[in-house]
């Protein structure tokens, strides 16, 4: 009997800290219980990853250009992918910050094709809610909702050693950022980035 009440007692206990933690702190946890694993979680989208060479990156967006999938995006300085899973087509926005040679950050921005003022069926907290349904299909549930000071509210998820950031950057653009926990980490230890 006494080993039952332990038991009960200590999942108690965990469900206590689990549900008794706010978003911060949950986030927190995240962050340090995804870099102590070891697990390593790469998969980005379009056979894309972090940690993948430049090299290896262009030469994957020259063959995806050749056959029609994406092309050049904003300003020239993105590449830009169309997509239909949405109800009404979507664009996607992306290019890698690197490490090293390697992807170790993969900032994208979403829009509707047909957003303007007047279609308030296609502002940025629609789509970002519609996202995150996606991205929970793509990548697994898990997202947590926390308050950020700039952006409101943002749906992230950590596995390993990726990060997934979902926000709303204004009432057209939502952004989503992959984040490698292990090379973030190194570059504040190092003093490169806050």
């Amino acid at each position: 009997m006494g080993i039952i009440r332990w038991k009960r007692f200590l999942i108690f206990i965990i469900i206590l800290i689990i549900f008794g933690c706010t978003p911060r702190q949950k986030y927190d946890l995240m962050i340090r219980n995804g870099i102590a694993s070891g697990e390593r979680f790469d998969s980005l989208f379009l056979g894309l990853s972090l940690g993948m060479t430049a090299e290896d990156f262009y030469k994957k967006c020259w063959e995806m250009n050749k056959q029609g999938l994406i092309r050049q995006g904003n300003s020239n300085t993105t590449v830009l992918y169309k997509m239909d899973d949405f109800g009404d087509e979507v664009e996607m926005n992306f290019y890698p910050h690197f490490k090293d040679d390697k992807i170790y950050e993969m900032p994208t921005q979403y829009n509707y094709t047909g957003w303007s003022p007047w279609t308030k069926h296609m502002f940025a907290d629609s789509l970002q809610l519609k996202l995150l349904k996606k991205y929970e299909e793509w990548y697994g549930k898990g997202f947590i909702k926390v308050e950020h000071g700039f952006y409101g509210a943002a749906y992230i998820k950590v596995d390993g050693n990726r990060r997934i950031t979902i926000y709303k950057k204004d009432d057209q653009f939502v952004g989503v950022i992959f984040t490698d926990l292990l090379v973030e980490k190194a570059l504040k230890e190092s003093g490169e980035i806050d």
